[in-house]
């Protein structure tokens, strides 16, 4: 095989040293500087450079927006968890803006597993809602919301996306709580890979909640899979301890 054949790809070599630039000479909020002048600076084409940019979009270590450049991010952000914690009042508190795209929504028929969180056999039918939500117009985390579909009648009908939090509590007088949280590590798969444009395989935090009513009732079990190289979770106790 020719020395050639074995060469690193060009992009490949120019994402390791911008990698590495934005390591140490760059700060969360800080703008790269514009294609064009880093094809100048390293002597390539901007084709290269946008492949390049590609794998530190991959990587979580930026994020492109259209008209203005390249952000340089914080590769974690955290998200502290709690009974009553909401992502998107979280992030926002944060001066994150987020947006939630509704992916596919129907009733079918529940796992096992799920079934019987709501305490039902296999087979029960729940209203099944896939989401993504989007960070800095980069996918953070993909959600996937079971109702209970007595709870959230007309649901269908009315939810195209947004916060399903707002929608359970202006719509139906649903405020829930989370009773029982469950993290777990994990791996992307295809679709994951996809949705998150995360690599295949990359580590990932799954969330799992059972979230209650006023009354203690279980209206929802959500599941969130996030890039563990974009968020961190954190539980704190300081009310628990001050009690």
């Amino acid at each position: 095989m020719s020395r050639q054949a074995l060469r690193e790809p060009r992009y490949l070599t120019l994402a390791g040293t911008l990698s590495e630039e934005v390591r140490t000479h760059f700060s969360p909020g800080q703008w790269l500087p514009s294609e064009s002048q880093l094809a100048r600076r390293f002597g390539v084409n901007r084709h290269t450079v946008r492949r390049a940019l590609d794998e530190l979009v991959s990587d979580g270590m930026v994020t492109r927006h259209q008209g203005l450049g390249t952000l340089v991010v914080d590769r974690r952000l955290d998200y502290a968890v709690s009974a009553g914690s909401k992502v998107t009042h979280n992030l926002a508190e944060l001066g994150i803006t987020t947006t939630t795209e509704c992916l596919q929504q129907s009733l079918v028929v529940a796992p096992e597993a799920i079934a019987a969180r709501f305490s039902q056999p296999a087979g029960m039918t729940l209203m099944c809602v896939d989401t993504l939500r989007w960070v800095d117009e980069a996918p953070l985390l993909r959600l996937r919301h079971w109702f209970d579909p007595a709870r959230v009648p007309g649901w269908l009908d009315r939810y195209r996306g947004g916060s399903t939090r707002a929608l359970l509590d202006q719509h139906y007088g649903l405020r829930l709580a989370r009773r029982r949280v469950r993290i777990e590590a994990g791996v992307a798969d295809r679709e994951d890979q996809r949705l998150l444009q995360c690599p295949h395989q990359a580590p990932l935090l799954q969330l799992a909640s059972d979230n209650v009513d006023a009354d203690g009732a279980l209206v929802e079990v959500s599941i969130s899979r996030a890039r563990a190289d974009r968020l961190s979770y954190h539980i704190d106790f300081t009310d628990e301890v001050s009690s």
